[in-house]
């Protein structure tokens, strides 16, 4: 994909952020088979934290091969990122900053930009650092360039330091970014030393990341998969939740099979029965898609769930008394059976009433247990509308008619 030779520190951002990694495993493959002095000079451009994310894709020999070209302080600060956790800030951060002792003044601040050489490429903050390397605060720049000459730069501190730590979550530092309106945030070790610093355009990259992840989730479909991975692998990766959801749909066709005499008595009732469960199912998508959105960005906690609870079988009340209305009168309509509208009606209200109960229970239990909401709640929350659907209306349906 790229000309032999001729990988440009843009060609590897642009396989950094290729979303199918297309690009990135063709620059893996090649640096498996021949790691070369003009993709190592390449690799060196990069912003510090796009060469850690493509070194991780390789295997520790050629890491460690490839590190071997770097001048020390880079190699150190990149061997060092990539013994983090993958989604953690430390993967995500840059190690190119600016940071001063907190005796110099804004002059000698300003002086110290002009001339450096090897500044970053863009940045936002000054970080004030003691001898040690531990953080004391940060000076935004622009507070920086409107100060005067002889003014102690520690005097400008922003007192609302918003630092993460190198084993952050990449989604927690994402919500800090979004809730206070971060442009950049220092990262710090265990021991509150500078280490990096994180900026908005890479949170926007997690952003991104997580949302695709969620989506996927909720459809059953692997985080990994990718456009381009082979048939075998989709498959393979497809197979395990479809195989529960064929499980669950057996349980929810056996509450029909208790019913098999009322069925075979009125063929109205297997006719109309799927739109009781494919409604209430609906609703239940509808209430945990919210759900499991709040509880990725920690809106839904132990301390409003009781009253989210009791908002979505409000909702759910509401929307079942009007639909309850618009399918009885359609039902009587269709099968010349007043009773018929009374009976699926009923069934309506009580199956969306569950499927609200349904779609905001099961992912709580399962964020309680640990579990993945977004991945875990679809096929048990069908499950649930489909055995309160067909049983409601079929219960209510054999005693409102005698059918036994």
């Amino acid at each position: 994909m790229f000309e032999e030779k001729e990988l440009t520190a843009a060609a590897l951002s642009s396989a950094l952020r290729d979303e199918e990694g297309v690009v990135r495993a063709d620059f893996v493959e090649r640096v498996q088979q021949a790691i070369t002095t003009e993709e190592s000079a390449a690799l060196r451009k990069l912003d510090s934290d796009d060469a850690v994310a493509i070194l991780a894709d390789l295997p520790k020999d050629e890491q460690t091969e490839i590190l071997e070209r770097f001048p020390p302080p880079e190699r150190v600060a990149l061997a060092r990122s990539l013994l983090y956790p993958e989604n953690s800030a430390g993967r995500r951060m840059q190690t190119e900053f600016i940071a001063v002792p907190p005796a110099w003044t804004v002059g000698r601040t300003i002086d110290h930009l002009r001339e450096t050489p090897d500044l970053p490429d863009r940045f936002w903050e000054v970080y004030v650092a003691d001898s040690a390397g531990l953080l004391q605060g940060t000076v935004a720049l622009d507070r920086l360039l409107r100060t005067k000459r002889p003014v102690p730069i520690a005097s400008l501190i922003d007192e609302e330091m918003h630092a993460v730590r190198v084993t952050d979550e990449q989604e927690d530092v994402a919500r800090l970014f979004e809730h206070y309106d971060l442009v950049a945030a220092p990262v710090v070790d265990e021991r509150d030393r500078l280490v990096g610093v994180i900026t908005f355009d890479d949170i926007v990259d997690v952003i991104e990341q997580e949302a695709e992840e969620d989506i996927r989730a909720l459809g059953g479909v692997g985080r990994e998969e990718e456009l381009s991975d082979p048939v075998w692998f989709v498959a393979r990766g497809r197979f395990n939740w479809l195989l529960v959801n064929l499980a669950t749909a057996f349980l929810a066709s056996s509450v029909l099979g208790l019913f098999e005499d009322e069925l075979q008595k009125m063929v109205a009732l297997a006719v109309l029965a799927p739109i009781v469960a494919s409604q209430g199912g609906n609703a239940a998508t509808q209430t945990m898609t919210v759900v499991v959105r709040a509880l990725a960005r920690h809106e839904l906690s132990n301390a409003n769930a009781a009253r989210i609870i009791l908002r979505e079988v409000l909702v759910a009340l509401v929307n079942g008394l009007a639909f309850a209305v618009i399918t009885g009168v359609a039902a009587a309509a269709w099968f010349k059976v007043p009773d018929l509208g009374v009976v699926i009606g009923l069934a309506m209200i009580c199956n969306l009433v569950a499927g609200a109960l349904g779609g905001i229970l099961v992912p709580l239990a399962l964020h309680r247990f640990h579990a993945d909401p977004a991945i875990s709640s679809g096929v048990f929350v069908t499950t649930v509308t489909d055995v309160v659907g067909f049983f409601s209306f079929l219960g209510i349906a054999t005693l409102w008619f005698g059918l036994k």
